[in-house]
């Protein structure tokens, strides 16, 4: 049977993870993508090349990130941020966070690749969901 989590506990499974699925309206359609995320404070930092997802928080920023820990079937831990999306668009701040999150993966993710294969692409939008409700429940 699963239990609500305290906010203590989902917010120590958010910032102990660094995959999240994020979950926003596209088109009018619910649209779901796993990202590399940071959370600090009231805060999920991320980036992005431009495309389908940036259009859609662009749009109707209001979006999620669902974060999960799973042992077995009968030992799990799920956590829900909500929030609403914001640019980062002072350069200091971009770069300070875009660090944060290169330090966080230091393999090459897709955003990266991208960069340092192809000297015409665009920079990386740093964004982040400035969160105001976190829920979260787990079994086991």
């Amino acid at each position: 049977m699963s239990n609500p989590l305290p906010e203590s506990e989902a917010r120590e499974l958010l910032a102990s993870n660094t995959i999240g699925r994020l979950g926003c309206i596209v088109d009018g359609e619910p649209y779901v993508v796993p990202i590399n995320y940071v959370f600090e404070g009231d805060f999920i930092y991320s980036h992005s090349l431009p495309g389908r997802k940036i259009d859609g928080l662009r749009a109707n920023p209001q979006a999620c990130l669902q974060v999960d820990e799973i042992v077995s079937d009968m030992e799990w831990r799920s956590v829900i941020a909500n929030g609403v999306y914001e640019e980062v668009l002072l350069q200091s701040e971009r770069r300070a966070f875009l660090s944060k999150l290169l330090a966080s993966f230091p393999k090459l993710t897709p955003v990266e690749s991208v960069m340092a294969h192809d000297a015409a692409a665009p920079d990386p939008i740093v964004f982040r969901l400035r969160v105001d409700r976190i829920t979260g429940v787990g079994e086991g």
